[in-house]
């Protein structure tokens, strides 16, 4: 299973993310519901449901890949817990507001989404649940490079249970993003979007991906 600081990590990505997610998946979201409160809120749970659902569905793909990669060549282990280091700091350099290069990776999924936002654009403006959910769920495949830095971070783990949980935990993270129109959302919007709040946050996760290179290459080098 997920070890405990994965899953909080994860949701801690979700969460010191959110001002990206707001960006990608605010309006969307906004739109799916009708006009009156109980169709928008509605709406606003349908679609997350559906986003979720597709982050934990790739994060039980990549944890497979993984492993398999893992299982491959024991070299390719190395190599995926040595990038999922590298991802922390750049995803704490982002959060931080210190190098936005992270924005870079989204050119890796435009080939994908090409293919997806036709059938996902079919689907917005329709009150009926379905069509809300499977909204959320196409929209969940959206070139982000904050969820393909995490997913990167999900496929060092080595395990397609772990990957599901962990992104299970990143979209539980991205939710008061997303429901940032109701009044504890927007607190906890402008909590995280406090310069001093996301500096320490950014400094945490740049701490976190340095101890994972250590983690990773300390027996290698002392191997020598």
């Amino acid at each position: 299973m997920t070890e405990p600081l994965s899953f909080v990590t994860a949701i801690f990505l979700g969460l010191f993310g959110a001002s990206h997610c707001l960006v990608m998946c605010g309006g969307i979201a906004a739109a799916a519901g009708q006009a009156d409160t109980a169709h928008r809120v509605r709406g606003a749970l349908m679609f997350n449901l559906g986003r979720i659902f597709s982050y934990t569905l790739a994060g039980g793909i990549v944890g497979t890949l993984g492993l398999w990669l893992s299982e491959l060549h024991t070299q390719m282990g190395l190599f995926l817990r040595t990038l999922a280091g590298l991802m922390l700091i750049l995803m704490g350099l982002y959060i931080a507001r210190w190098a936005m290069w992270l924005t870079r990776i989204e050119q890796i999924g435009k080939g994908i989404w090409s293919l997806v936002q036709p059938h996902a654009q079919k689907r917005l403006g329709r009150s009926d649940a379905v069509s809300q959910l499977t909204l959320g769920a196409l929209w969940g495949w959206l070139p982000c490079g904050l969820i393909y830095s995490t997913l990167s971070w999900v496929a060092a783990m080595g395990d397609p249970a772990s990957g599901a949980l962990a992104m299970f935990g990143f979209g539980l993270g991205t939710l008061p993003a997303i429901f940032s129109a109701s009044l504890a959302s927007a607190f906890i919007m402008g909590l995280i979007n406090r310069s001093v709040i996301r500096v320490i946050a950014g400094a945490l996760l740049i701490g976190y991906g340095v101890v994972t290179l250590i983690s990773v290459w300390q027996p290698q080098l002392l191997a020598f």
